[in-house]
């Protein structure tokens, strides 16, 4: 093939692989398989290696490339990014109202009302129709380029192109929203708490902590989607332009951009009280958090007659919704020290009924976040759960205090073992700020979480360690370390309190049958920084055993594509510490299994479910969901907790939830278990 036929194909691949984006991304309407789709990808990506000066800043290939930023470099907005002004009355709506009124006297006013999401301010800027600058809204003033980071969010297009009659401006700059997921917040929280890392207090934190990001492959791992709904600054033909708010969404929509997936047109105040009504009552059905509706006026060329104040537009209003709140006394002040040392104060309060649940703890993530809301011991405090799901200290009722309050003085030793807490740096993987650390690697708060993690349900799953017979183990010192616990006898442990000859008879054999566990659960299980069960499963489908990963160099592993720098070092650095080699060592000894069954041999991948992604909904009749799991990865399948284009198919069980309605819409097969049965059982 030569240049002029390679820039035919590569332009006719691009263009295709764009269009499958936009009718899965943004229409939520899938056009060809995912087999298919990563086959158009796979070629553009060889194509783009034997021609790579046909690789553009638009390719499809860059949305995650280049090597990590050292920093962010600041982006001034020709036209300044403002916040709304906002409100929880209707009263100070109907106000809002007058004032646009009497500044338009006697003409006619339409609105549109917008879900507000809770998310994070970005602009666009497209030049010539090619995606060239992305950036936070910073100070209103001057923002920080993410563009990089943008670039990851896959529902953003590289390149737009004029459409039904309307030109496309030389420069045209769009702003909007970065958001997590509700899904997808959750998901990443779990996944923290498991590798370590303390918990985002909502998905807008977690939003905001992304952005932050100076890598962006790291970036793309989590899940922000992107939604549009204001212009910022045009130049060259604008004449052709949208003339009105709700004609500017369906414009947007028209150039391949996310819009709000649903908006009001009012032709009066009544219709946009019963607007902002109807989304108050819909809201929680949004895959993203929305706390209000924003009111607009609808016409450009009445918005730009009235004008902004220094601070807000005159033309437009965030109406909040009240979220759910409680009244209680915060009783005491208690920090918990996490299996990395990270201390944590967390607020214990009298309980109280919230969403529907009795709330009687809340994290109060750090001491920073302590010291802005100035929260003392004995406080009246206000209780919201963020996200409707995470219980959150959101206040303090200052008229309520008696002075007999106390404040909370952050401990400068571990209130486990005593020893000195320093501030350490976040993990290269958020690097958000600084947490106090117990730097004590033999502190019995955090042995105690080793091994609770070790025996979990997702690593080793021993039966029977709760949390109440670790800590009598850790402080009769009979485990120190996951080894300790294969040299328990019977003896050591009917001697603990309720525990009687029995039960620990069923502990012991529940240790000994964790000897056989695959491989990536005893990774897991060894508590590596960044290592959670999907990366533990990824080595273990690379490397055959234990010895093979311990010896693998940084560069071998950062080769896996699910493996970035950050993760490699990490498991490199573990393998090298000898208090870890030795560790493995006794394993070894106490007859612990080393090899992979995941393992896939680059000279025969031919197990039955090679390279298949599958999804679980429902309940299976004839085996557990873990053991469906365990059958799958067996035979080189990968199970996914949500649909997406790249699943190949969804087992569905009794009673399916969403997963088998999203299966649906995007015409995903879906296979029930006697078919699911059928296929594990032709090996």
């Amino acid at each position: 093939m030569n240049l002029d036929e390679a820039k035919k194909l590569h332009a006719k691949l691009t263009e295709e692989i764009r269009r499958h984006d936009y009718a899965y991304y943004v229409l939520a309407k899938p056009i060809i398989s995912d087999s298919e789709y990563d086959r158009l990808y796979k070629d553009l990506v060889e194509l783009e290696k034997k021609f790579p000066q046909l690789v553009t800043p638009d390719s499809p290939t860059q949305r995650v490339g280049g090597t990590p930023l050292a920093e962010f470099k600041p982006v001034r907005h020709t036209i300044p990014m403002m916040s709304l002004d906002n409100t929880y009355s209707k009263n100070e709506l109907q106000d809002f109202f007058q004032r646009v009124q009497k500044m338009l006297p006697g003409e006619n006013l339409q609105w549109v009302v917008e879900p507000k999401i809770d998310g994070v301010a970005v602009s666009v800027r497209y030049e010539n129709g090619i995606l060239s600058v992305g950036a936070t809204r910073g100070d209103g003033t001057t923002g920080d380029d993410i563009t990089q980071n943008l670039k990851t969010i896959r529902e953003l297009p590289l390149k737009i192109e004029s459409t039904k009659g309307v030109a496309l401006p030389e420069l045209l700059e769009i702003r909007g929203e970065v958001y997590m997921t509700k899904e997808g917040f959750l998901k990443l929280n779990a996944e923290r708490e498991l590798e370590g890392e303390e918990p985002f207090a909502n998905p807008r934190n977690a939003a905001a902590g992304s952005l932050k990001l100076l890598d962006p492959k790291l970036v793309a791992k989590r899940p922000l989607r992107i939604v549009f709904y204001l212009l910022g600054e045009v130049k060259g033909d604008a004449k052709q332009l949208p003339a009105t708010q709700h004609e500017l969404l369906e414009w947007l929509k028209m150039l391949g951009l996310p819009t709000p997936e649903k908006y009001w047109v009012c032709h009066n105040q009544n219709e946009v009280f019963e607007a902002i009504d109807e989304l108050e009552k819909i809201r929680n059905n949004f895959k993203y958090e929305t706390d209000g509706a924003v009111v607009k006026l609808d016409r450009f060329e009445q918005r730009y007659r009235i004008g902004s104040t220094s601070k807000a537009p005159r033309w437009a209003i965030a109406y909040k919704y009240s979220a759910e709140k409680a009244k209680t006394k915060l009783k005491n002040i208690i920090v918990q020290v996490g299996r990395t040392g990270i201390l944590t104060p967390v607020a214990e309060l009298e309980p109280v009924f919230l969403s529907g649940s009795t709330i009687s703890r809340a994290t109060l993530h750090n001491e920073d976040e302590l010291r802005r809301k100035d929260i003392r011991i004995g406080d009246t405090v206000i209780i919201e759960k963020a996200g409707e799901v995470i219980p959150a200290v959101v206040g303090v009722v200052y008229e309520e205090r008696t002075g007999n309050e106390v404040v909370f003085k952050f401990p400068t030793q571990c209130p486990e073992c005593g020893r000195p807490v320093k501030k350490s740096a976040g993990s290269g993987l958020d690097n958000l700020g600084v947490a106090w650390r117990c730097m004590n690697y033999d502190c019995p708060a955090q042995i105690r979480c080793r091994i609770e993690h070790w025996c979990s349900r997702g690593a080793m799953d021993i039966e029977g360690a709760g949390e109440v017979l670790v800590k009598q183990l850790v402080s009769n010192k009979l485990v120190k370390d996951p080894a300790d616990l294969y040299k328990l006898t019977i003896f050591d442990v009917a001697g603990l309190e309720r525990m009687g000859p029995k039960s620990a008879q069923n502990f012991i054999n529940a240790i000994n049958a964790s000897k056989n566990r695959d491989l990536w659960r005893l990774i897991f299980g060894l508590g590596i920084l960044h290592v959670g069960a999907g990366v533990a499963k990824t080595l273990c489908r690379y490397f055959p055993d234990l010895d093979s990963i311990a010896r693998a160099s940084k560069q071998e592993l950062m080769n896996i594509e699910e493996i970035g720098e950050i993760i490699a070092d990490s498991i490199s650095s573990w393998f090298i510490q000898s208090r870890n080699r030795d560790l493995i060592e006794r394993l070894r000894k106490a007859g612990l299994n080393f090899k992979s069954s995941l393992y896939i041999s680059p000279k025969s991948e031919n197990k039955l479910l090679s390279g298949k992604k599958i999804v679980i909904t429902g309940t299976l009749k004839s085996m557990s969901r873990q053991d469906a799991i365990s059958k799958i990865e067996e035979l080189g399948g990968q199970v996914t907790s949500t649909v997406t284009r790249n699943t190949d198919f969804v087992v569905v069980g009794e009673e399916p939830g969403s997963k088998l309605v999203k299966a649906k819409e995007l015409g995903i097969k879906t296979i029930n278990e006697t078919d699911f049965l059928k296929i594990i059982h032709q090996q």
